[in-house]
């Protein structure tokens, strides 16, 4: 049986998941944490339903991460001066400590995951990936619009 395209991608995202929660259990961080702070890294001084929206989780759940991630000393809240009931979020020193030191992990996992590919394959694969994301991308905004 073949497998489709959508249930390749999410078993390998989910099966990547695994592996790096696997080899940080004892950092005491998690992939969705890590995935949070490298969102936040991007988008510092975004408010939380944005970021839980990019990260497509509840917003009751990044507010819980949020909270578990400032209690390690990792990210802060900072009042947003547009709207005093809203807070914005950004990322510690000690965050950039932490992203730093899991850099090589995820980089060893990547590598184990593209072993036996080509540089050329490894390009191809990802410049593929990165068009069907778009693709997908441009849908979702596009959708979104319509019901606005």
């Amino acid at each position: 049986m073949s497998e489709t395209i959508g249930f390749l991608l999410n078993d390998s995202a989910r099966l990547f998941r695994r592996a790096f929660n696997a080899r940080t259990k004892g950092g005491g961080i998690t992939a969705l944490q890590w995935r949070l702070i490298s969102y936040l890294k991007r988008h510092e001084g975004i408010r939380q339903g944005p970021l839980a929206e990019l990260i497509e989780v509840e917003p009751i759940t990044l507010s819980r991460m949020v909270d578990r991630l400032a209690e390690a000393g990792l990210v802060e809240r900072r009042a947003d001066p547009a709207d005093r009931r809203a807070w914005q979020l950004y990322l510690t020193p000690r965050a950039g400590e932490q992203l730093a030191g899991m850099r090589p992990v995820a980089e060893a996992l990547s590598a184990e995951a593209l072993e036996g590919l080509s540089p050329a394959e490894i390009e191809q694969l990802t410049a593929l990936v990165e068009r069907v994301r778009a693709n997908l991308s441009r849908r979702i905004c596009q959708k979104e619009k319509e019901t606005i």
